[in-house]
Formats: structure tokens, C-alpha cells, sequence
């Protein structure tokens, strides 16, 4: 069965935006943390990417030349170059937005390390996921789906899988990766533990969103109070935690994984 990455939560955060720019510099790379918040919450940032005719951002064409038919294998799992190339095209586009943000040009060649560096760690997680014996119960899986539902704006579950069936997917294809998602997901719980933020942790975000808003936009930058975001702020701090805490499991793993990348 081919897997759709469209699932993977933890993609984005294991990508260094800064990491794929030729030459970003410190500022832009420390950035990069409150920047997907931000783009949430100031629309005058959209006007910062350069755009084509057509009102969309100007993107790099994909450069997929090359790539194997199999570019990893992790524990005796392969990693296929279908799985690859749809993980780096969204990626390249998610990532080329970003970086003209601040003037810089996508480093493909190192993008593409980095996905499949991404990759593999999604494929530790999961066998390891598997290996501890997490399941996924309807209620999980219903759960997980709501959130998908709100993430995307979607009204019902039945918009989500024709979405979903456009894109070449089946219903049991869809429900596979999210037993898969809600099995890596606990995982993560447990390795996590307690990621409440504190008010601290929230109100350093709060400023350096509202400072970075300022410089784009100048003096009469419009800024959300922190009343106004504060929900996203909390959630955007649980989901740092949350990959920090899979970054960190993900090394542990490797230590005794056998891994052999092709690309």
C-alpha cells in the first residue's frame, strides 16, 4: 500500500526552514519558530511573499532527478521513492514560501536530505510505536479525525474523504494512517510527558511573534493582543514540546537502528 504522508504532524518540525536557504542568516533561522503562528494570525504577511501573475507565490519547479526507486531503508523497511516525492513537494512548497519571506532561495539538494532524514525518523517512530504495543481505538481514531476536520476547516468526515479520494485514496488506506497517527501520537505522550506551557514560556512567544510583526510591517503594524492568541500560543508550544520530545526519541532510536539511505 502506498503511503500518503498527508498524515505526518511532525514533518514540518523536523524540516529546518533556516537549515534548506542558501544563506539564511541568524535572525531568519531564529525566526523560524513563531513563524507558522504568525502566518496565522497576521494576514499582512502574505503580502511579503513575491507572487506570480496569477496572485499565487512564485515556487521552485520540483528537482526530482535522480531519486531511486528505493531511498532508505530502516530496519529492514523501505522507503519509497513514490512516499519521497510526495513528502518533498509539499515540503518544497510549505518551505519556498517561507524563505522568501526573507529573500533567501530553497537549497533543494539539502532539503531533499533533509526530508528523507525526516522520513526515516517517521519511520523509527512508528516501529517503535508498534514494537511497544499502543493501539488505536475507534474513539482514538474518530478523535484524531475531528482534529484533521478543524485543522483543515472541514464540516463533516464525509468532506474529509472525498477530499482525500481525489487525492487517490481509499477509506481503508485513510483509516490505516490513522491508527498509525494515533499509535505515534501516544508514543509521543508518554515521551513527552507533562507539555503544559507556562506563562513564562507563552509570553516570551507572544513577544517575539509581536516583534518580528513589527519589523515587517513597521510602526502601525496591527498586532493581536495575547488575549487573542493565547490559545494558539499554547497550542503552538505543545506542539514544539511534542517534537522536541520526538526529535529527542528519534536519536535514541537510530542509536541501535539499521539504517541505509540511497539517495
Amino acid at each position: 500500500m502506498s503511503k500518503k504522508w498527508f498524515l505526518s504532524l511532525l514533518l514540518a518540525g523536523f524540516v529546518s526552514v533556516g537549515a534548506a536557504c542558501g544563506d539564511a542568516d541568524e535572525s531568519a533561522e531564529n525566526n523560524n519558530d513563531s513563524s507558522e503562528l504568525q502566518e496565522e494570525q497576521a494576514s499582512g504577511e502574505s503580502e511579503a511573499a513575491p507572487v506570480a501573475g496569477d496572485g499565487h507565490p512564485e515556487m521552485p519547479e520540483p528537482d526530482l532527478e535522480g531519486i531511486p526507486n528505493v531511498v532508505a531503508e530502516v530496519n529492514g523497511k523501505e522507503i519509497l521513492r513514490e512516499e519521497f516525492e510526495q513528502a518533498y513537494v509539499g515540503q518544497l512548497t510549505q518551505v519556498a514560501m517561507q524563505s522568501k519571506m526573507y529573500g533567501e532561495e530553497v537549497n533543494q539538494d539539502q532539503l531533499k536530505e533533509q526530508i528523507v532524514d525526516s522520513m526515516v525518523g517517521q519511520e523509527l517512530l512508528i516501529q517503535e510505536a508498534d514494537r511497544a504495543g499502543y493501539n488505536a481505538s475507534e474513539k482514538d481514531i474518530d478523535e484524531t479525525l475531528d482534529g484533521l476536520l478543524a485543522q483543515y476547516g472541514l464540516d463533516s468526515k464525509e468532506e474529509f474523504m472525498v477530499a482525500l479520494e481525489e487525492q487517490g485514496m481509499d477509506k481503508d488506506e485513510v483509516m490505516s494512517q490513522l491508527q498509525t497517527q494515533v499509535k505515534v501520537d501516544k508514543l509521543l505522550a508518554s515521551e513527552s510527558g507533562d507539555i503544559e506551557p507556562t506563562d513564562k514560556e507563552l509570553e516570551e512567544l507572544y513577544d517575539q511573534i509581536k516583534a518580528q510583526q513589527e519589523q515587517m510591517g513597521g510602526e502601525e503594524a496591527e498586532v493581536p493582543s495575547f488575549a487573542e492568541i493565547k490559545s494558539d500560543l499554547v497550542e503552538h508550544v505543545k506542539k514544539q514540546k511534542t517534537a522536541e520530545a520526538a526529535q529527542a526519541l528519534i536519536e535514541k532510536l537510530r542509536a541501535g537502528a539499521d539504517i541505509t539511505i540511497h539517495l
